[in-house]
């Protein structure tokens, strides 16, 4: 009888955690994921994007992508693309003679496309604080933004004589050390990767739907050339800290059998877009 009674405790233990894991299963959130073009940039010096000589003489088109994840418990912005000032019919060659850079549209009217408003937004992140990845971040005022607490303290510290302006809207600040969970259900992950600059981070998305999760690499890597030989551009913060996020980066995606996406790649753009649409 004893026997009898343990055999049948055990199948209804076993029952019950087949059905804790359905229902978790089952209960996991509706995550979508939306990109746009926010700026075209034409690289006239691609040397830059070494730390010797390799590029020299050579030309590449960069696109300039942003992000919008939906989460049941709120929306997320991912980058922020270039100023809205260059949104402008000919492409403006900045002072350096290193870029060709110009923006189709605002960000009001490209969120109309999906049915979005600025407003609507309740977290605000960015890979990093280069001018192509601020662009439109000061309308993002009302939204937290979750931002590396040394890469804030390098841009906007009280101790800096010059902030940076296209940051000082930003006054709904979570200061975050190291990797974050946005929504705390590991769906929508900021993993820190720094080395590009002192605070750059990455985006690991669960999209639903796709068949593999989304990895964003901010600008760790540059062009599919600059991740199979491990470039690192010449303007970077820190040299052998990007190397090193590099390694993190390629054994994090390979855990995770993850989509990467090269946000500066016009091929990875056209690649998510497909992805997104099946």
């Amino acid at each position: 009888m004893k026997k009898i009674l343990f055999l049948v405790l055990a199948v209804t233990i076993i029952g019950c955690k087949k059905s804790d894991k359905k229902d978790t299963e089952t209960k996991k959130a509706v995550v979508k994921l939306h990109q746009f073009v926010g700026g075209s940039i034409l690289v006239k010096k691609l040397e830059v994007f070494s730390q010797d000589t390799t590029y020299t003489g050579q030309t590449k088109q960069f696109t300039d992508a942003y992000y919008v994840i939906s989460h049941p418990k709120g929306n997320l912005m991912w980058d922020a693309g270039l100023p809205e000032s260059l949104v402008v019919p000919e492409p403006f060659n900045e002072p350096s003679g290193v870029f060709a850079i110009k923006r189709p549209d605002s960000l009001a009217n490209q969120l109309k496309t999906i049915g979005v408003n600025i407003a609507d937004f309740k977290y605000f992140a960015m890979s990093h604080s280069h001018f192509d990845h601020t662009g439109h971040a000061n309308l993002m005022e009302n939204a937290t933004w979750l931002v590396q607490e040394n890469e804030y303290n390098f841009n906007l510290s009280d101790t800096l004589k010059t902030k940076n302006p296209a940051l000082v809207s930003l006054t709904n600040v979570k200061k975050i050390n190291g990797d974050y969970d946005v929504y705390g259900d590991g769906t929508v992950v900021i993993k820190y990767m720094p080395g590009h600059t002192i605070g750059h981070q990455v985006l690991y998305v669960e999209v639903t739907g796709l068949e593999k999760p989304v990895l964003l690499t901010g600008d760790l890597y540059h062009f599919e050339e600059n991740r199979t030989n491990k470039g690192v551009p010449s303007f970077n913060f820190d040299a052998k800290q990007t190397l090193e996020s590099m390694e993190l980066f390629e054994a994090f995606a390979k855990e995770k059998n993850a989509e990467v996406i090269i946000q500066h790649s016009p091929k990875a753009f056209d690649k998510l877009e497909k992805l997104l649409k099946k």
